[in-house]
């Protein structure tokens, strides 16, 4: 990364910001299925993530959401439950703008990786928006991540307004040979240390709002900085 491109990205920094968090990241001993419901045993034991609200100036509402993740030998998997009155989730496709709807996100690189990472934006549909980002130049939106699961299950209804829903839970399971491009073993080993971040897209404009389980710090509600990504350390 240059020099100018270090300079424009602290400009874009807030001052005093809180520590980088690290999660532990426990072996699934069953592996979850991957239906949306949260009601599997490995999520029942795994330590809860609460995003946080970094942008006091977003106008959308606060609402909660609990991250827990998961591994073995095959897959990363994260699970999200978000509280939402109102659900909207228009895009249908793969690699549409899912971070347009409801949506959340995870990005995630294995270590000795320097500025490139994967992301995967999923809406309340369970559609994905996946791409490999050599960060901050460019985004690579035809890189297609291959064998990745995922369901989700909303409660409430989809896409109608006036009436009041209750959430959405979406789970994804992450094949570790996605990240054969970026190391040459990428399935961890206790003790490693990934970085990653985790991201939810709530509401519409102009009531938007963007929430993290590490802040990004950034001056405007922007997820993309991987200097502030938190850390997976696998158990």
């Amino acid at each position: 990364m240059t020099l100018a491109v270090l300079l424009l990205l602290a400009q874009n920094l807030r001052p005093a910001l809180p520590p980088i968090p690290t999660y532990e990241v426990q072996r699934a001993q069953t592996p979850p299925r991957i239906d949306g419901h949260l009601d599997d045993a490995v999520w029942q034991s795994a330590k809860p993530v609460i995003f946080v609200f970094p942008w006091d100036f977003q106008k959308g509402k606060k609402q909660k959401t609990v991250a827990k993740l998961a591994w073995d030998n095959d897959y990363l998997y994260v699970a999200y439950e978000c509280d939402d009155t109102d659900i909207t989730a228009i895009h249908t496709l793969p690699d549409d703008p899912t971070y347009k709807d409801d949506a959340v996100e995870i990005f995630i690189a294995p270590p000795g990786v320097k500025n490139l990472y994967v992301g995967l934006e999923m809406n309340a549909r369970a559609v994905l928006y996946d791409y490999f980002y050599a960060f901050p130049q460019r985004l690579l939106k035809n890189y297609d991540l291959r064998g990745v699961q995922l369901s989700s299950q909303i409660r409430g209804t989809l896409n109608m307004r006036g009436d009041e829903d209750q959430g959405w839970n979406l789970e994804v399971a992450i094949p570790w040979r996605s990240f054969s491009d970026l190391i040459n073993s990428p399935i961890p080993k206790p003790g490693d240390r990934w970085i990653a971040n985790l991201n939810r897209w709530d509401g519409t404009e102009p009531e938007r709002r963007l929430s993290q389980w590490s802040d990004s710090g950034m001056v405007q509600a922007n997820p993309h900085n991987p200097d502030r990504f938190g850390y997976l350390l696998f158990q």
